[in-house]
């Protein structure tokens, strides 16, 4: 099972990101490179909702239906002529519920460090989440994914290897730098270099994916 950071280096990840940069006239250099910072987080984020049953079944019902897969299927489609109101209100509606009130906080970090500006990231965060979601509901799909440990482990596996992984633990440090078990709860001064882990998001994830 392939990382998110490998499907981004992918061919359909190289459409994603040319996609997304004409979306919102931003360089898909610098588009790539926001990407491959906010997806980990996503992911993060997403894997911190499963840990809990409720989550869990929320996320597996969205992904058994909604977001089985399909939308990679005509990745072209979804491009050609400007992305659909309906689908970016669908990234909306899933950011809203992975990040809940601090979405706007992870969108100025990521400005900040991406160099792309806050109202740009959130329309491409907006169109980056329905294609996460249907990236997992394929793997899930593929790997059989019913309950709650698979999702879990699914997750992990994306995320960089699983948990125990280097990866998974310093991603996890990340989503929760003082380890109150809140989501995303130092992302500003992390991402940004502030924070109690040396170096922010970008050299944390530049040292784990060689970016």
């Amino acid at each position: 099972m392939s990382g998110i950071l490998d499907l981004l280096n992918s061919p359909i990840g190289k459409q994603i990101i040319s996609g997304v940069s004409d979306q919102t006239g931003q360089p898909a250099d610098k588009t790539g490179n926001l990407l491959s910072m906010a997806m980990p987080v996503l992911m993060g984020a997403m894997q911190r909702n499963a840990s809990t049953p409720e989550g869990a079944s929320g996320l597996l019902g969205a992904l058994s239906s909604k977001h089985s897969g399909g939308i990679l299927d005509n990745l072209g489609g979804l491009f050609n002529g400007g992305v659909e109101e309906s689908v970016t209100n669908d990234g909306a509606g899933i950011l809203g519920h992975i990040l809940g009130g601090k979405q706007p906080v992870v969108e100025n970090a990521l400005s900040e460090k991406s160099g792309i500006d806050a109202g740009s990231v959130s329309q491409i965060l907006k169109v980056a989440a329905p294609i996460l979601m249907g990236v997992l509901g394929k793997q899930a799909s593929q790997n059989n994914v019913s309950d709650a440990n698979g999702l879990t482990s699914l997750l992990g596996g994306m995320l960089g290897g699983g948990s125990g992984s280097k990866e998974q633990s310093l991603i996890e440090s990340f989503l929760d730098a003082d380890g109150d078990g809140s989501i995303l709860d130092d992302v500003a001064g992390m991402v940004l270099g502030g924070g109690s882990k040396k170096g922010g998001l970008g050299g944390l994830l530049g040292g784990l994916f060689g970016k």
